[in-house]
């Protein structure tokens, strides 16, 4: 790339984030005093740093592509493949399976209680992953699914006393049972407008938990939900912490397995032909609406469950903790990590939960830190983290 161009680009870079970046960094107002600061200086070290990373960025992208042939750069771009041979890739989940079973021993509870929410959004982002990665149907109402399956467990608890694990496939199935009944109206949907219907049924969901008082408790919401037992024993608040721990662990390796063999299936190749291409699936004799609607049921399966662990951590449920932006961050976590890809979906999932908690030193400005970090990874890997095999082979 020619150096005027690149000069002319690293401007255009450090204007726009320096806008983007105006009202949070530059004016800063004291409600008290009724006076605003303005601080000329947080602009320019942004722009600064726009301009020199712009720079940096198109030097790499230059050095990467010079003298090199297609065929010797090909591998590179993909060397999260590496992982795909038995000799790396079985001493690296060792390692990482000693490593979360120690985890628990090794920190303080509060950092156990953030790992378990981490591993409840990698759940709910692999059941979103079905519905989205692999079927190519948007859903911006799966929270309506993650509330089902935790009032099911709160309300049944508080009515019936029925338990944890009595719960658990309750709640998956009831939520099963949701996502069938919103897939029959949405059957002749797509994009746009099936994004539109999901949003509503979802804020149904939230709307009648919140007004239904006699039912629901409506916003006082529903408290002391037990958490899950072990064999009857009595454990105290850490190790009920721990166990909860390993509990949501076993979840997600459960988890993993089942979608990843649901997506080497027949219907998983079958969601595969729905998402490239509806015509030519209907045209190749499948069924469309028996797959659209498994598609809906298994992705609400696992939000139901993971609804109900969600109880379970909380002993507390109320509507307020099933908005749309809990249906945002979960989307995010599927586009993040790559479209129909489950190690993607992981790596985002926890990266996404995490790395707001750990960039809490930034204090005011680390959810700005979290968004540009979010634009770049956009910008510089569209296709996600770790984008599906399928996606990686089109591109190459």
């Amino acid at each position: 790339m020619l150096f005027p161009a690149a000069l002319k680009k690293a401007v255009r870079a450090a204007l726009w984030f320096a806008f983007l970046t105006f009202p949070l960094m530059v004016i800063k107002v004291n409600p008290y005093e009724r006076t605003v600061v303005w601080r000329w200086q947080n602009l320019l070290y942004v722009a600064l740093a726009a301009f020199v990373g712009s720079l940096l960025a198109q030097a790499a992208a230059a050095f990467k592509s010079r003298g090199k042939p297609q065929a010797a750069a090909a591998p590179a771009k993909d060397w999260l493949l590496l992982f795909n041979k038995t000799a790396v890739r079985l001493p690296a989940l060792v390692l990482l399976l000693l490593g979360l079973g120690l985890f628990p021993h090794l920190v303080s509870s509060y950092q156990v209680s953030i790992m378990i929410t981490a591993l409840l959004y990698v759940m709910l982002g692999l059941g979103l992953n079905i519905v989205v990665g692999m079927a190519g149907l948007l859903d911006l109402g799966y929270v309506a699914f993650y509330a089902v399956g935790a009032y099911s467990y709160a309300l049944l608890n508080l009515h019936f006393g029925i338990g944890f694990w009595t719960a658990l496939p309750i709640g998956g199935l009831l939520a099963a049972l949701f996502g069938i009944l919103l897939g029959f109206p949405v059957l002749r949907l797509r994009g746009d407008y099936l994004a539109i219907v999901t949003l509503g049924f979802g804020e149904i969901i939230r709307l009648v938990l919140e007004n239904w008082t006699e039912f629901s408790q409506g916003p006082s919401g529903i408290s002391g939900i037990p958490r899950p037992g072990f064999f009857g024993m009595e454990l105290s608040l850490q190790q009920s912490v721990i166990y909860l721990y390993y509990l949501m662990l076993g979840m997600v390796i459960f988890t993993i397995f089942a979608v990843g063999r649901l997506r080497n299936s027949r219907i998983g190749r079958a969601w595969a032909a729905l998402r490239e291409d509806e015509i030519a699936c209907r045209a190749m004799g499948i069924n469309k609406t028996k797959i659209k609607l498994a598609a809906f049921a298994s992705g609400a399966f696992w939000a139901g469950m993971a609804g109900v662990l969600f109880a379970a951590k909380t002993t507390f449920v109320n509507p307020a903790s099933f908005t749309f932006m809990e249906s945002a961050i979960i989307l995010c976590i599927v586009v993040l990590g790559g479209m129909g890809s489950i190690p993607g979906v992981i790596i985002a999932a926890l990266t996404l939960i995490l790395l707001p908690e750990y960039l809490r030193a930034l204090a005011d400005y680390r959810m700005l830190a979290f968004g540009a970090a979010l634009v770049l990874m956009m910008i510089f890997r569209p296709g996600g983290l770790f984008p599906a095999a399928r996606m990686r082979r089109q591109k190459g």
